[in-house]
């Protein structure tokens, strides 16, 4: 959807854009120029009406002007600075919630042409932490959201609900750098729950990142749906170059890189950077009013996303 979004953006965008040069260059010298020659067929001077009457562009011609200013600055600030998205699910709970709507913004990994997303200049790169919206490499057309845990050529691996990290080994290393295991320290259980099974809320000290995350502590590891890397163990991954390892804080509900493998540099959108409105959807059956009606604002939601 927000591909064919961006596609009759960039149409209307084109259109009126290209309305605007015809008429600022050759339909208003045209009216004045039918201004001049009514006024020199006339003894007396044209009245004000007359005169804005026979400058008055027609209505499709004005229409395109108004619209394009306005139409190429929302094209520019969705396509090269911030896009506004929806969470629609948990997975990524507590940092997002069902309801949040966030900031995206596009400029942090580079500036991509808004149809093709061919890449035309390079600003910088996710680092581990980031939470990320990227194309889901399975079905580009849909937009997922998950946080950054592995860099390209770093190996991972996920065991116990507990997660371990070991960089890359570069040409300059002494020694190749081991497993790093990310320490996880118990926060508090029971604020949120999947299933009516109250989930334990963990702290998340990565190397350069602090965040929180959600572990069902009674659901045993899916182990047997992980993605299969060939060379390493079932719950091991090695990221490639160019691309990265996402799982959502959400540990136990998020269909994220454990099953289906890595994100491509180029299907990454931007980074999460803040929550502007979030709203609460919490209507049972017996409601008659539609689901997608907010119930309440929750203002205490609003801010950075860390």
């Amino acid at each position: 959807m927000a591909v064919y979004f961006s596609i009759i953006l960039v149409v209307i965008t084109i259109v009126t854009g290209i309305v605007w040069l015809v008429d600022k260059f050759y339909l208003a010298k045209q009216r004045q120029i039918k201004v001049d020659n009514a006024q020199s067929q006339c003894a007396e001077s044209l009245t004000k009406e007359t005169i804005a009457t026979l400058l008055e562009p027609s209505t499709f011609v004005d229409t395109a002007v108004q619209m394009f200013p306005v139409i190429a600055f929302v094209l520019v600030l969705r396509s090269f600075l911030y896009e506004p998205f929806q969470i629609p699910s948990g997975s990524m709970m507590p940092t997002l919630l069902d309801g949040d709507f966030i900031l995206v913004n596009k400029f942090n990994y580079g500036l991509r042409d808004p149809v093709a997303r061919h890449k035309f200049y390079q600003v910088g790169l996710p680092e581990r932490g980031d939470v990320v919206v990227f194309k889901y490499p399975n079905n580009p057309k849909v937009d997922y959201i998950k946080r950054v845990i592995g860099l390209p050529g770093e190996s991972i691996i996920y065991r116990n609900k507990s997660l371990y990290i070991k960089p890359i080994c570069l040409p300059i290393d002494d020694k190749c750098p081991e497993f790093e295991h990310v320490i996880q320290n118990l926060k508090e259980k029971g604020e949120y729950s999947n299933h009516q099974q109250p989930l334990s809320r963990f702290t998340s000290v990565m190397p350069n990142k602090t965040h929180d995350i959600l572990i069902d502590t009674q659901m045993p590891p899916r182990i047997a749906s992980y993605f299969l890397q060939p060379g390493t163990q079932v719950d091991e991954f090695v990221v490639p170059q160019g691309h990265y390892f996402v799982i959502g804080d959400n540990r136990d509900n998020s269909l994220d890189g454990r099953y289906w493998g890595f994100v491509p540099e180029e299907n990454l959108v931007g980074e999460a950077v803040a929550i502007w409105m979030s709203f609460d959807f919490e209507r049972d059956e017996s409601d008659w009013l539609p689901h997608w009606i907010p119930t309440g604002v929750r203002l205490n939601r609003l801010g950075a996303i860390y």
